[in-house]
C-alpha cells in the first residue's frame, strides 16, 4: 500500500475524504441501511460515559490511540494487534481508547473497532473521517461509543446534522478544530467536546503551539481535547495547565516496544524498567 504523497500536502485532507465517499457508497450496497439498523440496535453505546472519562479530576485523561499507519509516518506498527494493545491501554488507565477504522490511509477497520469493544471496558471512540450518516450508525453497530467528527472536512450543515445523528444514536462526539475560524463553527453547531489538533490535516505538520494558542478560546462550556504532538510528561503538565481536560496521544505510544508501559511512562513517570516510582 502507498503511503499519501506529501508532496502536494494542499489535498491531503480531501484525498481522503474523497476516497472516504466512495468507500461508504460502496459499504450501502453490501450492507443496506436496514440491516445496518438491525446490526445497531442491539448496541448500547456509552456516550456519557465517554465524556465522564474526559473529565476525571486528579489525573490525565488520555485517549490511546490504536493504529498501525499514518499518512505522515508510514506504518507505526508492523505486528500490528488492536485487542492486545487496546487491553495495555485499559490496563494502564487510560481514559478511553481511540480505534482508526478508515482502511486506505491508515490500515484500519471496523473489525478492529468491534473487537477492541468485546475486550475492555473502557469508552471506545471510532476514528474516522466521517462525512456521513450511514458512518454514524455503522459507528454504533460497531460498538462504539463516540466518533469523530473533523470540522475541515464537513459543510456546517452537515456537521450539524452528523452531531445531532450521534446524539439520538447514544454516541459522544469528539469535534476536531485546527484554527479560531473552525472553533467557532464547531461551537456554534452545538460541540460539547471539541478536539485541538495541534496536526494540520492540509499540511501535516504539527506544533504545540497550535493548541496553546487556542485554549483560551475554548469556552467553558466545553471538553477541551488537546490532540497530537503530545512527546512528554511536560506536555500533558502544561496543556493541563492551560485548560485542556483531556489528551488524545497515538503516535507517541504506537511507536513503542509496549504501548500499554509507554502510557505509564508518560501519565505515572515509571522508570525505563516498568517499575512504578
Amino acid at each position: 500500500m502507498t503511503d499519501v504523497d506529501t508532496s502536494a500536502p494542499a489535498d491531503v485532507l480531501m484525498t481522503i475524504v474523497a476516497a472516504t465517499r466512495k468507500s461508504v457508497e460502496s459499504r450501502r450496497v453490501r450492507v443496506p441501511w436496514g440491516e445496518l439498523e438491525g446490526r445497531a440496535i442491539v448496541q448500547d453505546p456509552r456516550g456519557t460515559a465517554f465524556e465522564h472519562a474526559l473529565t476525571r479530576a486528579g489525573r490525565f485523561n488520555v485517549i490511546a490511540e490504536c493504529k498501525r499507519r499514518s499518512p505522515s509516518k508510514g506504518v507505526l506498527r508492523v505486528a500490528y494487534d488492536p485487542v492486545r494493545i487496546a487491553q495495555a491501554y485499559a490496563d494502564a488507565g487510560a481514559a478511553a481508547i481511540s480505534v482508526l477504522t478508515e482502511p486506505s490511509f491508515f490500515d484500519g477497520a471496523l473489525a478492529h473497532l468491534t473487537a477492541v469493544r468485546e475486550a475492555v471496558t473502557v469508552p471506545v471512540l471510532r476514528k474516522d473521517f466521517i462525512v456521513d450518516e450511514y458512518q454514524v450508525l455503522e459507528a454504533r453497530a460497531a460498538g462504539a461509543d463516540a466518533i469523530l467528527l473533523i470540522v475541515a472536512a464537513l459543510e456546517s450543515v452537515r456537521l450539524r446534522r452528523l452531531l445531532r445523528d450521534a446524539e439520538s444514536l447514544g454516541l459522544a462526539a469528539l469535534v476536531e478544530v485546527h484554527t479560531m475560524d473552525e472553533l467557532t463553527i464547531a461551537v456554534d453547531a452545538g460541540a460539547r467536546i471539541v478536539g485541538v489538533n495541534s496536526r494540520s490535516l492540509r499540511t501535516l505538520a504539527v506544533s504545540l503551539d497550535t493548541a496553546f494558542a487556542m485554549a483560551q478560546a475554548l469556552p467553558k462550556t466545553v471538553i477541551g481535547v488537546a490532540e497530537s504532538g503530545i512527546r512528554t510528561r511536560e506536555d500533558l503538565e502544561r496543556l493541563r495547565a492551560a485548560g485542556y481536560s483531556a489528551f488524545l496521544v497515538g503516535e507517541r505510544l504506537m511507536t513503542q516496544d509496549d504501548p500499554g508501559v509507554a502510557l505509564r511512562q508518560l501519565t505515572d513517570l515509571v522508570p525505563e524498567d516498568g517499575a512504578r516510582a
